[in-house]
């Protein structure tokens, strides 16, 4: 895991874009005031670690006999069943 970046009020002012990059990028920062930590930015949700669309395949093994979606079931998942 990455290590929380630090900066001081000062510098936080001054570089508050790149700092809101950072933690959009899913770093986490402390904003020091005097040497003493009084703040924590962190991500609002951690960045999901996707590989891309049809990532799963060949791990996936759908039987024979299967019958298909239960009606009502497909459409939420954005499949169109057969």
């Amino acid at each position: 895991m990455e290590a929380v970046r630090r900066y001081d009020v000062h510098e936080a002012e001054a570089h508050f874009s790149r700092i809101l990059e950072q933690v959009a990028a899913g770093a986490e920062v402390v904003i020091s005031a005097h040497g003493e930590p009084v703040a924590k930015i962190v991500p609002l949700r951690a960045p999901a670690n996707r590989t891309g669309r049809g990532s799963p395949r060949g791990q996936v093994h759908i039987a024979d006999d299967f019958d298909g979606w239960p009606q009502g079931t497909a459409g939420p998942f954005g499949i169109t069943p057969p």
